[in-house]
């Protein structure tokens, strides 16, 4: 979701730059009428993957949005901090959080030395707060372990508590500009349209997915980590869920889902998300008292925000499990100190 600063993809010591006369190519399923093939092996998508690099490229570098995560300065700790604000999270909302956040805790160390409940506090209405504990949780081990710094090596990223693949692959990537797949779900849904001519991808990852992702990835790691971010910018701007823009996309003449007449999705029903009335709305709420108030919360306040008081229970019990509030004695509440 972020991306690295702006690296030659076509310089004379860039190994993955195509010649002239490839990137002007078009694969043999896009000439005119002609339709996508239901299945391409995954050499020849990696093939079809070097006409791709190019012009996706190129139009990152004519159309990225100026983010902050994306500026030299952010570092890898500041790339680190948008991954995690910008799981399920659009970008809108997540700017002035991270903002506040960054010139808080600057350093890992600086939001390791907080109480975990002040990370939940900052965190303010982005959702999804337990992100905020294993951020907190992650800061705590690259000071404890990496003297402060976040690691560059892909394992140790890995190895951090609250770190999954994708968000390990994401920081060495667009941090340290090395070569990796970084599968998000704008990602997934250009790969799924250009390659494999489907709307939609599957709705969970697949090994298929991460073995095409693999196979079309440049060979020089400036390349690969510049097509990791314009990829994924594509697909948060044009290749979109609704609405595509096929007009403004610089891969059109050789998406293999538009070259077939865009057929519709036909697997499983896409999963939509619900909010309102859900015991996820109820947590956000009781949270929103927690983190407003400067000190321990009476159950009666908590009991306030929520008219229904077994799914209000619920949605308690649920925020104590999760280590997102500690109860104390005679019915009170707080975020956590430790």
């Amino acid at each position: 979701m972020t991306a690295p600063t702006k690296p030659s993809h076509n310089g004379p010591s860039d190994p993955a730059a195509p010649p002239a006369s490839a990137t002007a190519a078009t694969p043999a399923y896009a000439t005119a009428g002609a339709a996508a093939p239901a299945a391409v092996p995954v050499g020849e998508r990696a093939a079809s993957g070097v006409l791709l690099h190019a012009p996706v490229i190129d139009w990152f570098d004519e159309h990225a949005r100026d983010l902050p995560w994306r500026r030299p300065e952010a570092g890898a700790w500041g790339v680190m901090v948008s991954e995690f604000m910008l799981q399920q999270t659009p970008v809108s909302r997540v700017l002035p959080v991270y903002e506040q956040w960054l010139a808080r805790w600057p350093r890992p160390a600086d939001l390791a030395a907080e109480a975990p409940g002040e990370a939940v506090r900052a965190w303010g209405r982005l959702g999804y707060p337990r992100r905020a504990l294993r951020l907190h949780g992650a800061a705590a081990a690259i000071t404890e372990r990496h003297g402060g710094d976040v690691p560059a090596d892909h394992a140790q990223l890995l190895a951090l508590p609250g770190i999954g693949e994708y968000t390990a692959a994401a920081v060495a990537s667009f941090a340290y500009g090395q070569r990796h797949a970084v599968l998000d779900t704008n990602v997934r849904r250009v790969f799924a349209r250009a390659v494999t001519g489907a709307q939609y991808p599957p709705n969970a990852t697949t090994a298929a997915e991460r073995k095409l992702a693999r196979a079309l990835l440049p060979d020089g790691e400036a390349s690969a980590a510049r097509w990791a971010a314009a990829s994924m910018e594509l697909g948060a701007l044009v290749c979109t869920a609704k609405n595509e823009s096929c007009h403004r996309c610089p891969i059109a003449d050789r998406c293999a889902w538009r070259l077939a007449g865009k057929p519709a999705h036909d697997g499983p029903p896409r999963r939509g998300q619900t909010y309102a009335g859900t015991d996820r709305q109820v947590r956000g709420r009781l949270l929103a008292v927690l983190r407003e108030a400067p000190g321990p919360v009476p159950q009666a306040a908590l009991d306030q925000v929520w008219h229904e008081p077994v799914q209000r229970a619920r949605a308690l019990d649920g925020l104590v499990a999760d280590g997102l509030v500690e109860p104390l004695a005679d019915g009170l509440y707080r975020l956590p100190l430790s």
